[in-house]
């Protein structure tokens, strides 16, 4: 609980947002930006492991969201992209989450790397703009290894 709500409180610390929350909205937000956060993946780590515990490696999605009518309609965009980039680099420059986890995995040691995705979703029958940050965390000794 407490590696999620790091993660989100560098959402929440950067000012960019009308709303963060800590899952997927049910409705479609307002006409600024909102990002939410959630779990996509925990897997254990191969070759990071020792005899005794696992090292787990957690991917967290969070979602920037912006209306796909929001005006002026060539500042979407670049505004999308620039929260997106403030994450990114808090992200990169909080590499151990205040000593919380071993790594920010930036460059896909474990598996996909910190990276950004755009595309369009339907909420609540609203089109919205929306870039997905995939923030893979690595943990050492998630889980004790037992006969």
């Amino acid at each position: 609980e407490q590696i999620y709500l790091a993660v989100l409180d560098h959402a929440l610390a950067s000012g960019l947002f009308d709303a963060v929350n800590g899952s997927e909205p049910k409705s479609a937000p307002g006409l600024g930006l909102t990002a939410a956060l959630w779990a996509d993946a925990i897997d254990p780590v191969p070759n990071t492991s020792g005899l005794a515990l696992t090292t787990a490696r957690l991917a967290l999605n969070l979602r920037v969201y912006s209306s796909f009518i929001s005006e002026p309609q060539d500042a979407i965009d670049p505004r999308i992209l620039s929260a997106v980039s403030t994450l990114v680099a808090a992200y990169s420059g909080d590499f151990t989450l205040d000593g919380m986890i071993r790594e920010v995995d930036l460059l896909g040691a474990s598996g996909l790397g910190l990276s950004a995705e755009s595309g369009y979703l339907d909420i609540d029958k609203a089109k919205m703009r929306v870039v997905d940050i995939t923030i893979p965390l690595g943990i050492n000794n998630a889980w004790t290894q037992g006969a």
